[in-house]
């Protein structure tokens, strides 16, 4: 599990979507070997459910393991859905939560975020909640509004509790599309988030790592990192390629 430190650990994470087969994960793992020792980042991946047990039975012992997705019930009748509890049984420490494509591809609500948020404290997970502005919210002028919004839906179920969690910013107009926000973007917005969070909890706010997500690769990975406030990375398509994800975690400062 990622250990909390008492400033921002630098955490640097990959979200496999739908790729990466339970073999490719044990085949990823076996080659994968950044750079290690005192200061390095946390390194996180999240494999896709059906690969979630391959991943964590080949994973090393400070690579943490997480799913993409859970319900907010601990158990049902709701096909196709993992819960918290099943996740845990399965190996996973973390979860995403609130992810940008779960929220305008599949329509999760700031409401289902927040419960989702609340089932992952709850059972033990720790939670990654991502939060994000569309293009057309950019262009408005409502970027700490939405982001805003969609963090205070969360802090509900994580203000008063000690448990760790992460924060992600990841503009929509900038996952999977090759568009970048620039640091001065992720920092501006990071400071937002990290501003409301401080109202909220106060102290504890000053431990949590945001991190920046959206079209991260090898060559923009350390100078969004260096960025104020920018305290690592969630990568999507550069992280499946264990040589492109070593470069990313190897460009990570140590801390």
């Amino acid at each position: 599990m990622l250990v909390p430190r008492s400033v921002p650990a630098v955490v640097v994470a990959g979200n496999w979507k739908m790729h990466v087969s339970p073999d490719d994960a044990r085949e990823f793992l076996d080659a994968f070997s950044p750079r290690r020792g005192p200061g390095r980042p946390q390194v996180a991946v999240f494999p896709p459910a059906i690969s979630l047990l391959a991943a964590v039975t080949s994973a090393p012992s400070w690579l943490a393991i997480g799913t993409q997705n859970i319900h907010w019930e601990a158990r049902g009748a709701f096909t196709g859905e993992v819960s918290a509890p099943l996740a845990l049984a399965a190996g996973a420490t973390h979860t995403l939560v609130g992810h940008s494509e779960r929220r305008h591809l599949f329509g999760e609500t700031d409401s289902d975020v927040a419960r989702k948020t609340a089932a992952a404290v709850h059972h033990g997970l720790v939670p990654t909640v991502c939060v994000g502005e569309t293009l057309a919210e950019r262009h408005a002028g409502r970027v700490s509004e939405v982001i805003l919004r969609q963090l205070d839906a969360a802090l509900e179920c994580l203000a008063g509790q000690e448990t760790q969690f992460l924060l992600a910013y990841e503009p929509v107009w900038a996952i999977g599309t090759g568009e970048t926000a620039t640091p001065q973007d992720a920092t501006e917005a990071h400071s937002v988030l990290r501003h409301r969070m401080r109202e909220q909890l106060g102290d504890r706010a000053d431990q949590v790592s945001i991190l920046y997500g959206g079209s991260v690769k090898p060559d923009n990975a350390a100078e969004l990192m260096a960025a104020d406030d920018v305290d690592g990375v969630l990568v999507g398509g550069a992280s499946l390629d264990p040589v492109s994800f070593v470069r990313i975690v190897d460009a990570a400062p140590d801390r």
